[in-house]
């Protein structure tokens, strides 16, 4: 008997899957404790307008994570800050100060824990950091951080 799991069941498998198993285990253990339905015309219509959803729903998000990697493209984000005798830097810049500075001087909104660092950036310099926004896709941006 096919069935439509409800919730994710051990050894069947996870919420929403289409599954054949045998009528005793359904009409005994899965119907009465709601943890799956019969798949019926009706349900898989359900499903696959979900999945056909769910699809769409990947591909707006891929398609915002390109435009805003084209906006990333050639952007510089300059930074100031006060550093010792020896060049290091008073504190540090993080992901966050990059985040903020680019959605307060160039208008795009980037989640500090998309920006790819190796660690703190601790001296001046010029740096080239990627940012990962979404699978397979990222953008890269130019950091320089000056005395002020």
């Amino acid at each position: 008997m096919k069935v439509v799991l409800l919730q994710d069941v051990k050894a069947q498998g996870k919420k929403g899957d289409l599954v054949n198993v045998s009528d005793g285990y359904a009409r005994n253990f899965l119907f009465p404790k709601g943890l799956a339905v019969e798949a019926d015309a009706k349900i898989m219509n359900e499903l696959k307008t979900k999945e056909e959803a769910r699809l769409h729903k990947i591909e707006e998000e891929k398609a915002a994570a390109r435009a805003v990697a084209e906006k990333l493209t050639g952007i510089v984000v300059k930074l100031k800050s006060t550093a010792g005798a020896d060049g290091r830097l008073y504190g540090s810049i993080t992901a966050k100060d990059i985040a903020e500075a680019l959605q307060s001087v160039h208008g795009v909104t980037v989640d500090k824990r998309k920006i790819v660092m190796d660690g703190p950036i601790r001296a001046f310099g010029t740096y080239a950091l990627d940012v990962k926004l979404y699978t397979e896709i990222s953008g890269k941006i130019n950091v320089v951080v000056s005395d002020s």
